[in-house]
């Protein structure tokens, strides 16, 4: 049996930006004839026992008439997954929180993570390599330090978690570039599965081209 039909798996589906670096709400960019949260919406689902959508408040009444579990977002990322998070019922025993910028994640990528939870770690995200070298800089752009590449992923999401040990990381109302970061820092195991090359984050005009392209020539 896949771990997804042992456990109750809820996802939160992050929505909550303004798109500032990309010029305007990307949640809702049309790809293919549907938007781009529609396409992240539908892979959770087809995961998830349930969805949870976190969008700007002014959009929760119009995201919940079109059948959504849909609450507002905060001022910063993980104010906005508390958000969902609070929506998510205590019966979930793992909990994905995924960007709703990445709609390309594929099911078996919802499945590792969540397999991953299931075999006993607190958290589990993708990674893939990192094939840039990078630099550390201080505050005057100065060079102080060059990571051994080796050890580095760049991360992407869905992150699985166990429910009980990511309500326990927001109760400190911390803030993190992610949810792994706000985990680790709770003491919490989190582990590293394969992620996607093709599970590239809409940030910028030019991922949206890309996006419409790669869905065009399906």
């Amino acid at each position: 049996m896949p771990p997804a039909e042992q456990e109750i798996v809820w996802t939160v589906v992050v929505a909550g930006g303004s798109g500032a670096r990309f010029g305007g709400a990307k949640q809702y960019a049309d790809i293919g004839g549907r938007r781009m949260l529609d396409h992240t919406v539908a892979v959770a689902r087809s995961c998830s026992a349930g969805v949870v959508v976190v969008v700007p408040a002014a959009d929760v009444a119009a995201e919940s008439s079109r059948g959504l579990v849909a609450v507002a977002g905060g001022a910063t990322r993980s104010d906005s997954v508390r958000a969902g998070l609070a929506a998510v019922p205590d019966e979930a025993t793992i909990v994905c929180v995924h960007d709703a910028a990445r709609p390309f994640a594929g099911a078996e990528l919802f499945d590792d993570v969540v397999r991953a939870v299931h075999d006993g770690a607190d958290g589990a995200i993708p990674g893939v390599a990192v094939t840039d070298t990078i630099k550390v800089v201080d505050a005057g752009r100065r060079v102080v330090a060059t990571p051994d590449r080796s050890t580095l992923v760049a991360v992407q999401t869905p992150q699985a978690f166990r429910a009980a040990v990511l309500r326990r990381a927001h109760e400190s109302g911390g803030h993190g570039t992610d949810d792994a970061a706000l985990v680790e820092q709770a003491g919490g195991t989190v582990v590293v599965v394969d992620g996607d090359v093709d599970n590239r984050k809409v940030t910028l005009p030019g991922d949206l081209a890309w996006a419409r392209e790669r869905v065009a020539s399906r």
